[in-house]
């Protein structure tokens, strides 16, 4: 029998920006994505990441003194009720996923900080700066943190039929998840002469406990294990097909020694930059600066097209996503006398 031949998808490529990355942000760019799929990623993406990372907090604590969160403590300006809610800013990063403890242990006039704390080998505290409570010459803060891992918010989880525990223990609201804030956005972006494809940006803000890259390997994780219960058959082998196709095609439009035309028609780099379409102020920024030709502009970077008047970043974006949807990219350094003497060498073929 026959076996059923399919379609090839749009093989989407990620990239970070650069310029939004740290401990706490990131801004991940995927393109091209098949039309219509930018909202169908990044919404399932945006939800998942709020929702269902993993994260560890303080879920209880023992604060010497006190066994009510309605208490004062002697020379201490907060009440118990302002410290807990204090500890709930704490950002806890824990290495193994385990339960822990963590203790502070602090006398005489002073500001209290969560860097005052010791805490477990595999617990660690991030916001170090975070202010927890401040103590006159006479105060005295002692308190024992028990950490858990979960996910999302869960309310303090007192057990049942006991107001007060014996141990002074009170438990504690926790909010599990690093994730913070998501947001994305999608623009058309274009493949070869199709313009409808999706270009799909994602910025995550996270506490600090977790990278924005962990938090979007966490969250494909969990779509791609939910989905694959959803498959009736043997899964259809989209990206075999859609590698084999994006392999044939570049075949096809290999016309030399791999170098830096990387197999590109040669034609196109002697082109005027007006086929490539751009904007009319980039456009014209690029003509002011004497870029008439693709070849002029591919052997340019991205620090010397930032000299150019009124090109800004706005504008260096555009050119490197119109070039990319070419096969180009800034600073491929090609000469023309090479391309000269590979379009002699086709004539002669």
């Amino acid at each position: 029998m026959q076996r059923k031949s399919y379609k090839p998808l749009t093989l989407p490529k990620l990239s970070w920006e650069k310029n939004v990355s740290s401990d706490v942000l990131g801004e991940l760019v995927i393109q091209p994505l098949e039309p219509g799929f930018g909202v169908t990623l990044g919404n399932a993406l945006r939800r998942v990441m709020l929702s269902s990372i993993e994260g560890s907090a303080v879920t209880s604590v023992i604060i010497k003194g006190v066994n009510n969160e309605f208490s004062t403590l002697k020379g201490v300006v907060e009440d118990t009720l302002q410290i807990i809610l204090n500890i709930k800013g704490i950002v806890i990063k824990n290495e193994t996923g385990l339960p822990g403890s963590m203790n502070l242990s602090i006398k005489g006039e002073s500001i209290v900080r969560a860097g005052d704390i010791t805490a477990d080998e595999h617990l660690s505290v991030v916001n170090k700066d975070h202010v927890l409570a401040h103590l006159g010459q006479d105060g005295e803060l002692e308190i024992q943190f028990f950490v858990e891992s979960g996910r999302g918010y869960v309310p303090a989880q007192w057990p049942r039929g006991a107001s007060l525990q014996e141990d002074g223990r009170i438990y504690v609201d926790a909010m599990f998840s690093p994730v913070r804030r998501v947001e994305y956005t999608i623009e058309k972006t274009r493949v070869g002469q199709e313009i409808d494809y999706d270009k799909l940006a994602i910025r995550i803000h996270t506490n600090g406990a977790f990278h924005p890259r962990d938090v979007v390997h966490y969250g494909t994780s969990v779509l791609r294990t939910q989905l694959e219960h959803f498959l009736l058959a043997t899964e259809i082998p989209f990206n075999v097909i859609s590698k084999t196709e994006e392999a044939e095609h570049e075949a096809e439009t290999f016309t030399g020694p791999r170098g830096p035309t990387e197999g590109l028609p040669v034609e196109l780099f002697l082109k005027p930059i007006d086929e490539l379409e751009f904007s009319v102020r980039a456009h014209n920024c690029l003509l002011n600066a004497g870029l008439k030709r693709v070849i002029d502009l591919v052997n340019k970077t991205e620090d010397e097209l930032l000299k150019i008047k009124n090109l800004g970043r706005k504008s260096l974006r555009e050119v490197k996503e119109i070039l990319a949807a070419f096969g180009l990219r800034l600073g491929m350094n090609v000469k023309e006398l090479d391309l000269k003497k590979m379009i002699k060498e086709q004539e002669e073929i």
